[in-house]
């Protein structure tokens, strides 16, 4: 992956709506090779998808909150699975340290956020849950691919 990919891919980030012509003349391409570094991206396994950022709280999901989730012995294939189900649940990360798993849970309310919870502690091999409500959300962003380390 080159210099050019990496800005590809930046301009891909922010903008996945934008045609090969429109990217290709911010990167001094033709589109036919523009088209075909997308295909070698693709094919790589880089670029997973083309996708639409949605707003949680015009959808109506106003409270965002991370859910530590402690399990018993090794049930985390099975617990992450069945938390995977639950459309409220936007990410699982299996972590190290003091807990399982970290989740980003959205809901409309509160209550609603108490229904996921309470579901989630009765799933088969969960010990324990640790909520912690965002208050306000910073910074939400994938990878810069110009970075380079």
């Amino acid at each position: 992956m080159d210099l050019i990919d990496r800005k590809l891919l930046s301009l891909l980030q922010r903008d996945a709506g934008q045609t090969y012509a429109e990217l290709a003349q911010q990167l001094n391409l033709s589109a036919p090779a523009l088209h075909d570094r997308v295909k070698k991206l693709k094919a790589k396994g880089v670029l997973k998808r083309t996708t639409v950022e949605l707003d949680a709280k015009a959808l109506g999901h106003a409270i965002t909150a991370m859910v530590h989730v402690d399990t018993e012995g090794w049930h985390t294939a099975e617990v992450a699975e069945a938390l995977s189900k639950n459309g409220r649940v936007e990410e699982i990360h299996c972590v190290s340290g003091d807990t399982c798993f970290i989740l980003k849970v959205r809901s409309a309310t509160t209550e609603a956020l108490e229904d996921v919870l309470h579901e989630i502690k009765h799933l088969p091999g969960v010990k324990q849950t640790n909520s912690y409500v965002v208050l306000r959300t910073y910074l939400e962003r994938g990878p810069d691919p110009l970075i380079v380390d």
